[in-house]
């Protein structure tokens, strides 16, 4: 089973459901040691004193916020604790929404399962089906994790998911960057574009998609252990102005011939998720 990694309840107007909240992802990226370069040892990271020049022992360290330069309040975790703010103990539902109306992939963060204690099974069962019958989103907010977080919770397959989302000032605005706004592009172009699209277009299957720069990394590692050479992979050319309608139709073309494929590199990735 995983751990939980908070507890408390949804505060649904007078309603009360403990929930423990759980991640829903999970990291599969390859972590690097880092190594000294004399002895190829990993190295360990000290928490230094620099005033008293000695170590300091992880149970030891304080948190202190710097409330001017160089002064600070230690705040202890039973400080923390006592925050005058209902959310630290509640995932407080501030209202519902339509799912068109949440603003896009830009404000979303990391995803939570949420699981009802076995008292609260009815009413966790009837906010889910509420919201999927109403095809409404809840927007609430809740603090974990020494801060407090904006959040929207959905029906998803047999649970509710928590996506935590980023405060509208966190986001940063575009207005400067140099996005042209008056580029001419031809029909013969847009068509062209559009043909790739279609030619492109699929159904979104994620158990169709493999995570290619961990598998290169190992075959990096694998090399360099049996003292191979690394041949590295061509960079794709830029596409010029003149050759964009050539650059399209071969594109097109391509993406056919990938089409007729899929069937049997279907079949292939099937064959190799069994055998591993």
């Amino acid at each position: 089973m995983p751990r939980s990694i908070w507890k408390g309840v949804i505060s649904f107007g007078m309603v009360a459901i403990p929930i423990r909240l759980y991640l829903a992802t999970e990291s599969k990226s390859i972590s690097f040691r880092l190594l000294c370069p004399e002895h190829k040892t990993p190295i360990k990271n000290k928490r230094w004193c620099p005033s008293g020049d000695h170590e300091i022992a992880w149970n030891d360290v304080l948190r202190g916020y710097e409330y001017e330069k160089d002064r600070f309040v230690v705040l202890e975790e039973e400080d923390l604790a006592k925050l005058p703010l209902k959310t630290s103990r509640a995932v407080e539902i501030q209202g519902f929404v339509e799912d068109q109306e949440l603003p896009g992939a830009i404000y979303y963060q990391s995803a939570y399962y949420l699981e009802p204690e076995k008292a609260a099974a009815k009413p966790y069962a009837l906010l889910r089906k509420a919201l999927l019958d109403t095809n409404r989103v809840a927007i609430a907010k809740v603090a974990f994790r020494d801060r407090e977080h904006l959040a929207s919770l959905r029906p998803h397959d047999g649970v509710l998911l928590m996506n935590t989302l980023n405060w509208p000032d966190e986001i940063r605005s575009y207005q400067e960057l140099e996005i042209p706004s008056d580029t001419d592009v031809q029909p013969r172009e847009l068509a062209m574009a559009k043909q790739l699209i279609e030619a492109m277009a699929t159904k979104f299957d994620p158990s169709q998609y493999e995570d290619s720069y961990r598998e290169a990394l190992m075959r990096v590692v694998e090399a360099k252990r049996e003292g191979q050479e690394i041949v590295a992979v061509e960079a794709a050319p830029e596409t010029t102005v003149v050759d964009l309608m050539s650059a399209l139709k071969a594109s097109v073309e391509a993406a056919k011939a990938r089409e007729k494929e899929r069937p049997a590199e279907r079949s292939r990735t099937a064959r190799k998720r069994v055998a591993s």
